[in-house]
C-alpha cells in the first residue's frame, strides 16, 4: 500500500509515493534519482547509505521511508558544495583520501554530524566515531588524517 510521505532533501521539499516500511535509501535514489548514498550491504553494516536526519547521522538502508516524513534528509551532496565545501569534504580533498570512493558517503556524513558536536576529539574519539564503517581500499590512516584536519579547520 502506497503512501505519500513529503520531507526535505538537501533544502528542498520532495514528495514519494512509496510503501511507508520501504527503506529511505531507495526512494532516495530511486524515486529522487540521486546518486549518493549508496548500497552497500543493505544491513547497515557498512555505512556507505549513511545520511543526516534533522542532523543525526542514519542508516538509509534499514531507515523506512516513513521516518522521514516532515523532517529535514541530508546527503553528501548537500553538506556542501564544490565551490564551499563541507570541511570534512575539503579535507578528504587536501588528505587526497579517496580511492574507490564508494564508502565515502558514509565516513563523511559520520565525521561531519561527529565533529559538530566535538569540537576537538582526540583520535581515540574519533576511531570510536568512525567505528562500524568500513572502506575495502584500505584508506583508514588516510580517513583518520582527515577527520582530524577537518577538525583543526572548524
Amino acid at each position: 500500500m502506497s503512501t505519500r510521505i513529503t520531507f526535505r532533501v538537501d533544502g528542498q521539499d520532495q514528495t514519494v509515493t512509496v510503501d511507508p516500511d520501504m527503506p529511505l535509501l531507495y526512494a532516495l535514489r530511486d524515486d529522487l534519482g540521486m546518486s549518493n548514498p549508496h548500497f552497500g550491504c543493505g544491513l547497515a553494516q557498512c555505512g556507505a547509505c549513511t545520511v543526516h536526519l534533522d542532523g543525526a547521522p542514519i542508516r538509509s538502508c534499514v531507515t523506512p521511508t516513513s521516518a522521514a516524513e516532515g523532517r529535514q534528509v541530508t546527503t553528501l551532496a548537500g553538506l556542501g558544495t564544490p565551490e564551499h565545501p563541507h570541511p570534512v569534504q575539503q579535507a578528504y580533498i587536501d588528505e587526497q583520501v579517496p580511492q574507490c570512493g564508494y564508502c565515502i558517503n558514509g565516513w563523511i556524513m559520520t565525521a561531519a554530524a561527529f565533529l559538530r558536536d566535538n569540537r576537538n576529539p582526540s583520535e581515540d574519539q574519533i576511531r570510536e566515531a568512525l567505528t562500524g564503517l568500513k572502506c575495502r581500499c584500505g584508506t583508514h590512516m588516510a580517513i583518520l588524517r582527515a577527520v582530524k584536519r577537518a577538525a583543526a579547520i572548524g
